[in-house]
């Protein structure tokens, strides 16, 4: 069996994600903030030169920072001297869509729908859990139909201090205990945890109804595992799903190239 070692870089609002994947196993990852380019590159460049036995090697890029992954990828093809591969751009994403004709999904979106359609073939609802979340559904035919996009805790936390004389600067950190919050951060974390996890259930059943039968959910991103390890109706959590969407719209590729040489 040939080897195709890929390097999946996925570019976020404030971190980079950096996966190894050898054919579809993903090895290693790895999460640096954006502005630690120098480390970002060192990563990239050291993995490229381990998988150098490979019979087939990629790098491949997505994005939801324009800025942040143009700098990036100019560096890295000055350092490893091979094109680099924009997901969106160079390879598309092998989802299909049901969307206004002028929507512009974010591709992390797109990549999350791709790598849990792969991996289920059936209808599922995904969870991204990150500076933002997203509560999107796919059906059973792999149609991405989009779905609902809310502040992350963080940032819901980040507002209410800003936005406020009087509410404190909190970390996001998930409450215990009692469900009433008896001093003001306690309340605050209350109100984003519990928060997300309601609009979580309330649009998995928007879903279901409409779609009129139940969906598997898979949640995924930073604040997922503290959201919803405990959640009855999540049925799997996936990290890296982003990355493992990556690693799927580049096997499709690679699958089509194949197809047209024959």
């Amino acid at each position: 069996m040939s080897k195709l070692a890929l390097i999946a870089i996925a570019v976020g609002n404030t971190r980079t994600h950096v996966a190894l994947f050898e054919n579809d196993s993903l090895e290693q990852t790895t999460h640096i903030e954006n502005d630690d380019r120098a480390r970002i590159v060192e990563l990239v460049t050291a993995s490229w030169k381990a998988s150098a036995d490979a019979d087939r090697r990629a790098i491949a890029v997505s994005t939801v920072n324009e800025a942040d992954s143009k700098a990036l990828c100019s560096v890295l093809e000055d350092q490893i001297g091979e094109e680099i591969y924009m997901v969106g751009d160079d390879l598309p994403v092998p989802i299909g869509v049901a969307l206004d004709p002028e929507a512009t999904p974010g591709i992390d979106r797109l990549l999350n729908a791709a790598a849990a359609w792969d991996a289920l073939k059936q209808a599922c609802v995904v969870i991204d859990a990150g500076t933002a979340v997203t509560i999107d559904f796919v059906d059973g035919e792999g149609v991405f139909h989009g779905g609902v996009i809310a502040p992350g805790a963080q940032m819901q936390l980040d507002a209410m201090h800003h936005g406020t004389d009087g509410l404190p600067d909190l970390d996001f950190s998930v409450p215990e205990g009692e469900p009433y919050g008896r001093n003001t951060a306690s309340a605050m974390q209350r109100g984003v945890y519990h928060g997300i996890r309601g609009l979580a259930w309330r649009m998995i059943e928007e879903y279901a109804t409409a779609y009129e039968a139940f969906p598997l959910v898979v949640a995924t991103g930073g604040d997922a595992p503290e959201l919803f390890k405990d959640d009855e109706l999540v049925n799997r959590l996936v990290p890296e799903l982003e990355l493992r969407g990556i690693a799927v719209a580049v096997r499709h590729a690679l699958a089509e190239s194949i197809d047209a040489d024959e």
